[in-house]
């Protein structure tokens, strides 16, 4: 499983500064059962689910990736939705 954080922007202020011994578990179980769908080749043979911080949404997003092109197949949410979200932040802001 990958995860990594995409250098968008900003932290939004109401993320967490710590992650409680609950949250670390979740996380941990969540590591296990991608590995499972990795190795179960599920999601194809040259496919991988992997997890990324949007920093500037602070949304986890889920992407299938291409192992041999590091392509993006499937990313929830859509970069629609999400540039939808950030134009209602910047309206509500004004």
């Amino acid at each position: 499983m990958y995860i990594s954080n995409m250098n968008t922007g900003a932290v939004p202020s109401a993320a967490p500064a710590m992650r409680t011994s609950e949250d670390a578990s979740q996380r941990t179980k969540l590591v296990q059962a991608v590995k499972v769908v990795n190795e179960s080749k599920t999601l194809g043979e040259n496919n991988e689910l992997t997890f990324v911080l949007d920093r500037a949404t602070g949304r986890t997003l889920t992407r299938v990736i291409d192992r041999n092109t590091q392509e993006v197949v499937l990313q929830l949410p859509l970069d629609s939705v999400l540039t939808l979200a950030e134009q209602l932040r910047q309206n509500s802001s004004d």
